[in-house]
């Protein structure tokens, strides 16, 4: 007899063995792509099992998310709440629409996930009107933000209202506890709320060094994007409003967005597997100090130019000619641009020191041929 996974208390529902010939996919086959091509955590898979018997309360009112709750505010001060969401472009529009009104407009680099990766939905489905500034980096400072913080009372002009920055960047680039301070405290002074997207909040807090809370709520962070699904989630992301009067407004915002689950104590679960034990910090560790040893591996290589500091899960690289195609029919990963030959490889939870090792051996071999 199939061993049960959960009973109730009038029956028992029996374990469900794998469809015939599954994995469909290849498990060895392993790349540096994105830390979303990697699988969900195994200890986050046994929180979703654990969660799953019997019945819940729906659209939140459920054990998980009230607990999720209570180590959310743990994390970041007593005024923080919380609101698990399914993606992380709608955990960005609704965030960025709790800040601004219709006329609004929000700062940010133009490197920006919102700006780039997004298909324009905080514009489309958010309503604002994204002021995109270049930098060298990834990150935005005061004297950047200026570039964009004008124009109020214009009628011709869309409203400066908001910042958005995001921890780490796309650039891999980390800000610094004083850095986000600094873009809140110009900010305010200026009358804008900050965002923070998160999405690789838990690599950014282990390159720290230093508790989450220290950097964004503390640091003057008004609405934030916690990431979960880059660091072993199946799915789920959190905005977190940290300053008192913003979670009014996502209340409804999250439901109008259509980023309101109905189980969501499958969200909330998976969040408290990764909080409660540690697990988030020691996964992005894991992932950061992946990307340090691929940085060694190859920064020596001839060919090979490193473009930005490698302060989170990402190696930012220029390749002679030729070399990324060749070496991608062995390993995944993306272009950044295209034009520069600039490419982007990104370690995960689940990326080991033999990934590593092959990967930099497969490109010294395409180097030498």
């Amino acid at each position: 007899m199939t061993t049960p996974y959960f009973s109730t208390p009038d029956s028992v529902i029996p374990a469900v063995p794998a469809p015939a010939g599954w994995p469909l996919h290849d498990p060895s086959v392993r790349g540096f792509a994105s830390d979303n091509y990697s699988g969900v955590h195994p200890e986050v898979l046994a929180a979703l099992a654990a969660a799953n018997g019997g019945h819940q309360v729906s659209y939140g009112e459920d054990e998980y998310t009230a607990r999720l709750e209570t180590v959310m505010k743990g994390l970041f001060g007593d005024a923080a709440e919380s609101f698990p969401v399914f993606n992380g472009t709608g955990a960005n529009v609704v965030s960025l629409q709790s800040l601004v009104p219709r006329w609004g407009a929000v700062v940010c680099a133009t490197t920006a996930h919102i700006n780039v990766d997004e298909n324009g939905a905080p514009e489309r489905v958010g309503g604002l009107k994204l002021l995109a500034v270049p930098t060298e980096d990834g990150k935005l400072t005061p004297e950047l933000i200026d570039r964009e913080a004008w124009g109020w009372g214009d009628e011709h002009r869309a409203q400066p209202l908001a910042v958005s920055i995001t921890q780490t960047t796309e650039l891999g680039t980390r800000y610094t506890v004083e850095e986000v301070r600094a873009i809140a405290e110009h900010a305010h002074t200026l009358g804008m709320k900050v965002h923070m997207d998160g999405a690789r909040l838990a690599n950014a807090a282990a390159g720290l060094g230093t508790d989450v809370r220290t950097f964004t709520s503390d640091a003057g962070i008004d609405v934030l994007t916690f990431g979960g699904t880059k660091n072993g989630l199946l799915f789920g992301e959190c905005v977190v409003a940290l300053a008192p009067e913003a979670g009014h407004a996502l209340k409804y915002l999250r439901k109008m967005d259509m980023q309101l689950a109905s189980k969501m104590r499958f969200i909330s679960a998976q969040f408290l597997a990764l909080l409660e034990s540690g697990l988030w910090m020691r996964s992005a560790a894991h992932a950061n100090a992946m990307a340090q040893r691929l940085r060694a591996a190859v920064e020596g290589l001839d060919g090979v130019e490193l473009t930005q500091p490698t302060e989170a899960n990402g190696v930012f690289a220029i390749l002679p000619d030729g070399v990324a195609g060749r070496l991608r029919e062995r390993f995944r990963f993306y272009d950044w641009d295209p034009a520069r030959r600039e490419v982007r490889w990104m370690c995960s939870f689940d990326t080991t020191e033999h990934d590593v090792d092959a990967f930099a051996a497969a490109l010294r071999e395409e180097l030498g041929r």
